[in-house]
């Protein structure tokens, strides 16, 4: 006898929450893990202004490394080496949190707990829903996992091309 593929669903012992279809919706919704998924032109602007918050942050600390009215070049390197550091850490957090949830799609069985960490179950996916989470990997998480390698890409060699400058700023003396 063959089951209609939604009534599996209410047979699934997972907990909705822990669902990795549910857990993939949660995460596209979310204010900072939806980045990725927006258009380019957004997605940028998200990233701008990430730079523009942490460079709050970066500035009063290269402010105090170099002091900027006699060294600003190694200032405004420094302030933008922190806002590299935290776009980096950025990318990082997001390329974890949507490789995460890749796995426990692509997974053929998922492990899930039912009321706490001591009683931790796996439960084997049926067809239906294999082949479901296999489709919403290919087609909605490996674009967005692209372009966080694409932005780990170009924030690498932003990184490369700003040390470049760093070594020649190194080779001259600071200002007195």
């Amino acid at each position: 006898m063959t089951r209609d593929p939604l009534q599996i669903e209410f047979i699934c012992p997972v907990p909705a929450e822990q669902q990795p279809c549910n857990e993939y919706t949660d995460l596209k919704e979310s204010f900072f893990f939806g980045w990725p998924q927006l258009p380019l032109g957004k997605y940028i602007q998200k990233l701008i202004s990430l730079s523009l918050w942490s460079s709050f942050l970066a500035g009063p600390i290269a402010a105090a490394l170099f002091h900027p009215g006699k060294d600003i070049a190694r200032f405004l390197l420094a302030g933008f080496f922190g806002v590299l550091i935290s776009l980096a850490l950025a990318n990082l957090r997001l390329y974890l949190g949507w490789s995460y949830v890749r796995e426990r799609l692509k997974a053929k069985k998922v492990f899930y707990e039912e009321s706490g960490w001591y009683d931790g179950q796996v439960w084997q996916k049926p067809e239906a829903f294999l082949s479901r989470d296999l489709l919403i990997v290919h087609y909605q998480i490996e674009p967005i996992m692209q372009r966080l390698r694409k932005t780990a890409l170009v924030l690498l060699s932003v990184v490369i091309t700003s040390s470049l400058a760093w070594s020649v700023l190194a080779q001259l003396p600071p200002k007195p």
